[in-house]
Parts: C-alpha cells; structure tokens; sequence
C-alpha cells in the first residue's frame, strides 16, 4: 500500500472573523450583544437575560436602566423564531415592572405583541405574549392600546389553546378588558361566553375563577344575560354550587347567579330546574359570610322585578332573608336588609316581615357599623311606607331611640332613610306624640343643613309631617329649625323646593310661627319662586297663600281679595293695589311719613295707645276729645325710647261697641247683614243716589283729614264721607267683629263690595227642600242693605263702571 500524504487545511479567507468565544458576568454587555446581527448571538443573549430577569424585580429595574427593552421590542418580530420566542419570553416576564410597562405604552408595541398570537406561533410564544398583554391590561391605557390593536378576537381564541397558562393568561387580560363598556359591545357581538363557560370545565382553579369573574361582569349587561342562559351557562353555574369540593368558587358563581336573576326568563329557568330552591338553601345553610351576601345580593337584583318577588315570595324567600339578618357577617347583614327593602314591592312579604324581620331590623340600627345602619334603615323606610301597621310595629320594636340616633349619622343614605321612616311614623297621628317625645325635631335641624339634596329633601318631610300641633311648630321655632328650613327654599333641586314648601305650610298654620317665618323672609322667597314658571310648585303657591294668610294687609294688596276666613285683626292696613315683586313698606314706617298727594292708607285698630283693647263707651268717649292731639305725637313726635303702638281709633272702637251690643244679639243673619250696611253707610255719609256720587266730595274730606293727622295713615272711624272702598273695608272689619262671615273683594276705579253666601228666601218654609247657599253683594252706596246676587244685573252695575 502506498503511503498517504497529509492533505493540508486551507486556511480561511482574509474577510471571514475568526470565532470568538465570549463569557461574560455583566448584564451590561449581554444587553449590548442585542443589537448583533448574528442570530445565534442574539438567542444567547436574550436566554442569558431571561434567566437572569427570572431572579427578581431588582434584576427587572436593572435591565430597563440599560437599554434593555427597546432592543427586545422589535426582536420580537425577528425572522428566527428561536429569537423571536426568547425575546417575547424576556418581554413578557419583564411587564410584570410597571416602569416597563410605560415605557412599552410608549414605544407603542401592542401591535408586534398581538402579532405573536397568531395560530402558526408555537404555544411558547403564545404564553408569554398573552402574559405580557395579561400585565399590560391592568391598567386603562394599556387596555385601551390591546383594544384598538384587534387584541380582543386573537385572546379568545386562545382560550381553547391546549396549554393552561395560555388559557390562564388570555382569560386574565380579556377579564380587564371587559372592565369597559366598549369592549363588553365586542364581546357580545363575537358571541364569546360559550368558549368562557367551556373554562368552567378546566382542572386548575385559577382558570376557572378568572371565567367565573369575566362572566360576573358580562352578565351585568341583558343581553349578555339572555346569551349566558341560551348557551346553558346557568347549568354550570348550579353544578358548581351543588359541589362542595369547589367551594372556593361558589363566591364567584353566586355573583354570577346574581345578575342573571335580574332577567325574568333566567329565574323561571332556575326555578324549573329547582335552582332556585338549592339557591335559598344554600345561602341559608352556608357558613361562609361571603357567599351568604353574594346569595342575598342576588336575591336583592332580581326582587326589584315584580314577577321575581312574586316566584320569591312563593318559595318564602323571607324566611332566609330573615336568617341572614342573624348572620355575624357586616356584609351578609347589609345585603339581607337590601334585599329585604327590594322584597317589599310584594304585599305578602310587607305582611311577614311585620312579626319577624322588623325588630331585627331595629337592632341593626344599633349596629357599629354604619353601612349596616344604612341598610336596615333602608329595609325600615321601605317596610313603613305606606303601611300603617308597620310603622306601628316598629314603634312597638322601639325604633324610635336608634332612628332618632341615626340622624347624627356620618352616611348621608342612613341620615335620609332614618328621616323616612320617622316621616312614615310620624304620619300616623297615635304615633306622632311618641315621635315628638323622641326629640326628633332637634335631631331634624342637622340633616336640613346637610349639603346632600336627598337627605335634606326627607328631612323636610320628616318636618312637615311632625310638626302638626303648636306645640311642635313652637318647639322647632324656639331650637332655630325655620332658618334652615327657609334656606331650603333657595335650592335649585325641585323636589327639595318642594318638600320645603310644604313644611312651610305646615308651619304656618299658627300666629306665632307664621310671623317667624315672615322675618326671616319665607314669604319674600316664596313671592319669588311664584314668579318663575320653571321653579314654582304646587306646595309653593300654598305656602305663600298660607303666610299670606297672617299677613292679610299684604294679602289684600297683592290679590285685591280676602275671603270670609281671613279674619281682620287690629293693625290691618289699606295700601292699596301693588304689583308682585313689590315691597309693601310696613305701617309704623307709613305713619311716620309726611302727607302726600297719594293714596290714603286705611287702618283698622280696636285698641287704645297702649295697646290694650276697649270694653267701654265712656272710654272711648274721653279718647275722641283727645284724638287730634294724641294721633300725630304717637306716629311721629314720639320718642325712640318708648315702644311705637299704631294710631288709635276711638271712633272704631264705638262702632264695634255699638254692633256688638245692637247686631250680634239678631239670630238672622240676613237681618244681620242688612242693619250693618245700614249701619256702616250711615257712618260713611249715608245714602248716595248714584246720580249724586260725582258731587259726593269725599276726596276734599280725605286730604282735610290726611292734613289734620298730618299722616297718610287714616284708621277708618275718622272716615266720615267714603265711597265704595271705605264701605266695603268698615262692613268687613265689623263683621269680622261679630261673626258675620263676608269677603272682601277690590275692584277697579276705587269700587269694593262684600260678598255674603245666604240661601235664597225663596226657599224658606218649604219642607223638605234644600238648597245650597248663594253668593250676594251687600250694596253699602245706592239702597244701604240692599242685597244683590251676584252676576245679576244690579250687582254688575254696583261693581263695575
């Protein structure tokens, strides 16, 4: 054999590098191999700092100083997939950092992260690209980004994917995904809860919590609801719950549960299927407090329709939304009574928590917890409303003290529903001393100043509906509860405008209260309120009317009217007709006026200059001497020390003397009425034929007087000569005198006339005939007691030009 020849190695071309072989301890210089145009390189490199980023948070931070991130975001998209996969594993991992997750906001990524889920991708790269989109969704621009990026669709899909950290991360990031309502939409419509309900199935619980939580929110939504039952999602829903090996879920599935029976076809599904049933027992059998609240929140959604309280009340969910009540739990306490206040749309279940359920109730108000106070006090108000023997037996329950406790609460919800049901109490009149006693008008004056329109609002009514007796009204007026309750009328809420406008009329119906509530400017308001068409109420106009009422010298001036109720008192004035929205100066500020060219101003005063009232002739006999001299002393020479007291009128006290001892013993009212006109004309100037009224010169006799009191003030005795308005003033305030019930009406030009309701004498002595009381004027001018009926001929001529 010939002997071989050693061939020699060609030696390598001079453009090629020869191999180097790097170990390197510095993550500085791995990340600087990033940027290498070698694949290998950059498979090592990115292995080498995915372990190292597998060690820590700090090592995370440390990576993000140098760089590392920006070189990874678009390895992620490299044609080698051996780089491609390390790169996204790295970006992955490395989200978890919320300063790498701004930083990818930033460098707008989204769209190379979501390309990586594509079917061809290998399940690796699959995991951790949803891993990172899974970090990225947890806060609102990142979910914004995986949205408009088409993300939602590609993450879905992944939820069938073999592998369960896929499936785990992808159901993690649709889960803050559907935290929008945009995205809930496109949920819906990719009709995405089949392959959801399909993760009920899986064997690791994570996965199945994130579905059940995902499922939580999409079905708050009818549609979504309606979607759940067609692809038989509550027979899931109901295994999970008959199970106790997955009890750990049975929280979630409850809340599920929860919103699906918010829809009438889904609750005759359960009951069907005797859900609903299992549904009652267990959230009365379980011992954990959560899943007991999730049970009764659910009872509470689905209890605001009327056809579910009635399948409810069949099953006799009261008696667990009772049992609740007992539980320990905060939450289970606040929920039962949540529920209890939704059940209360059903007359029979009002019925059964009249015996059991109102006095644990009461004992919930006692409760530490506020939200607790909130919610039985809720259940309270909606039990009481309407439901006289309610209220009763919450009164038997003693609710009295802790409701009454329960308007010093810091929770606005509490303060509104404690007002409620002591409004609802307070309506019942054999409780309403009870709830005086309770010193709830104090407790009112907190919550009418409160800044929360509802808590004022019930508050108001709570006023309104309490202080029905003087002896409220002056409690409320002596603790200062008008001021607040006035402010209320300058709110811009309506219903708050309201109820403040019917407190006030409640408030007004004595002397004392109602003159109260006109120094601290109510009627003021309520004048202003009347003049807008947009804030103006009902309540409003009979509050006004109502304080107009002890006001009536503004009444008569403002409407030209009073009725045979509006009874003048000593102090009453004359003005004359002004426009709304105008300030009618008050009489000691007229008197104290120099005479002028206007109108005169007519005052009625039965009583003496120190303000005691007349009883004899002689008197006033000895004060008519001394008339002229006293009257301008006491309206403008007297001294600022002594009290002011109103001209005195000795010549109207002899009139109401005289009518007193001669009219008011006649048992006939219409002779009654007769001899005071008779009377009242003859006082006035007597008979005037009508053609002889021009020449009746009662205007020089006006301004003699008006120069002799030196004072646009006249009281009315002085009056010797007077024409219609003079008349029909004198006949209505010594009719009110003596009880002889007439109005009082203005007409145009100087004309007034009364009106008196008599029955028709046509009628008298007809047996058994009845007829109602007509209208007639009283002619005081042409023929002095002379009755006309009203829209007769006669009368329109005695009223009008």
């Amino acid at each position: 054999m010939g002997k071989k020849i050693k061939k020699e190695v060609e030696p390598p071309p001079k453009d090629v590098f020869d191999p180097l072989t790097i170990e390197s301890k510095k993550a500085a210089t791995v990340v600087l191999m990033l940027h290498s145009p070698e694949e290998e390189i950059l498979a090592k490199a990115c292995e080498a700092i995915y372990k190292f980023a597998l060690k820590g948070e700090e090592n995370k931070a440390t990576l993000l100083e140098l760089g590392a991130v920006e070189p990874l975001t678009k390895l992620i998209t490299h044609e080698d997939k051996i780089v491609r996969r390390n790169a996204t594993m790295i970006l992955g991992i490395l989200t978890s950092n919320n300063d790498v997750k701004k930083l990818l906001r930033e460098l707008d990524v989204m769209n190379s992260v979501i390309a990586q889920l594509t079917p061809e991708e290998e399940v690796v790269i699959h995991e951790f690209a949803s891993l990172c989109l899974a970090n990225m969704s947890t806060e609102y621009t990142g979910k914004v980004q995986i949205f408009e990026h088409g993300g939602l669709e590609p993450l879905l899909r992944l939820l069938s994917s073999p592998d369960p950290d896929v499936k785990k991360n992808s159901i993690e990031c649709i889960y803050n995904l559907v935290q929008d309502f945009q995205c809930r939409t496109t949920f819906q419509e990719l009709n995405a809860i089949p392959p959801v309900l399909d993760l009920l199935k899986s064997e690791y619980p994570v996965i199945q919590l994130f579905a059940l939580k995902m499922l939580g929110v999409i079905t708050n939504d009818k549609k979504s609801q309606a979607m759940l039952r067609d692809s038989q999602g509550l027979d899931h829903l109901i295994k999970i719950l008959d199970t106790k090996e997955l009890n750990d879920l049975h929280i979630e599935a409850l809340s599920v549960v929860a919103n699906c029976l918010e829809d009438m076809d889904s609750i005759l599904l359960i009951r069907q299927t005797g859900g609903l049933k299992k549904l009652l027992a267990f959230a009365e059998n379980s011992t954990i407090p959560d899943i007991q609240k999730n049970a009764a929140k659910a009872i509470a959604k689905a209890a605001y329709d009327s056809e579910s309280r009635k399948l409810f009340h069949e099953q006799e969910v009261e008696k667990c939304l009772v049992t609740l009540l007992g539980s320990e739990s905060d939450g289970t306490q606040v929920a039962a009574s949540q529920a209890i206040s939704a059940m209360c749309g059903n007359a029979g279940s009002q019925d059964f928590f009249n015996t059991q359920g109102i006095p644990q109730l009461v004992r919930l108000l006692k409760s530490d917890n506020e939200e607790v106070q909130e919610a039985a006090a809720l259940a309270l108000a909606s039990l009481t409303t309407c439901n006289p023997a309610n209220a009763n037996a919450a009164a038997e329950a003693d609710a009295l003290g802790p409701l009454t406790s329960t308007l010093s609460s810091k929770r606005d919800g509490a303060v509104a529903n404690a007002a409620t049901v002591l409004m609802n109490m307070a309506m019942q009149e054999p409780l309403r001393a009870a709830v005086q006693s309770q010193d709830v008008l104090q407790a009112l004056i907190g919550p009418l100043g409160s800044a929360n329109t509802v808590v004022q609002s019930k508050a108001a009514l709570a006023v309104a509906t309490t202080v029905c007796d003087v002896e409220a009204r002056a409690e409320l007026r002596n603790r200062g509860g008008l001021e607040p309750l006035v402010e209320l009328l300058h709110s811009k809420n309506d219903e708050v405008r309201r109820h403040a406008s019917y407190a006030i009329m409640v408030c007004a119906g004595d002397e004392l209260t109602a003159t109260e509530l006109y120094r601290l400017g109510a009627l003021d308001i309520l004048e202003e309120i009347s003049l807008s068409v947009r804030r103006k109420n009902k309540f409003s106009e009979a509050a006004y009317n109502k304080l107009l009422n002890h006001n009536l010298s503004l009444k008569y001036s403002q409407t030209g009217y009073l009725s045979s109720s509006n009874i003048i008192s000593d102090g009453f004035y004359d003005y004359g007709r002004i426009n709304p929205g105008t300030k009618l100066l008050p009489l000691k500020e007229l008197c104290l006026q120099e005479p002028s060219d206007r109108r005169a101003v007519l005052l009625i005063n039965n009583e003496s200059v120190d303000g005691k009232g007349r009883g004899k002739k002689e008197e006033e006999k000895v004060k008519e001497e001394e008339e002229v001299l006293a009257i301008p002393k006491l309206t403008g020479e007297s001294s600022p020390e002594k009290e002011w007291y109103p001209p005195p009128d000795p010549h109207f006290c002899t009139y109401v003397y005289d009518v007193t001892r001669s009219i008011l013993p006649v048992t006939n009212v219409k002779e009654q009425v007769e001899v005071l006109a008779k009377y009242v004309a003859e006082k006035m100037g007597g008979k005037i034929p009508k053609d002889k009224l021009p020449d009746f010169s009662w205007e020089l006799h006006i301004s003699e007087l008006k120069f002799q009191l030196k004072s646009n003030v006249i009281p009315i005795g002085y009056i010797k000569k007077g024409i219609f308005y003079h008349r029909a003033l004198l006949f209505k305030a010594l009719a009110d005198k003596i009880g002889v019930g007439c109005s009082l009406v203005r007409g145009e030009y100087g004309r007034a006339w009364n009106e008196v309701k008599l029955l028709d004498p046509s009628w008298k002595g007809v047996t058994g005939a009845f007829s109602a009381p007509e209208t007639w004027i009283v002619d005081l001018m042409f023929h002095p007691g002379a009755l006309m009926k009203s829209g007769g001929r006669e009368a329109n001529l005695y009223q009008f030009l």
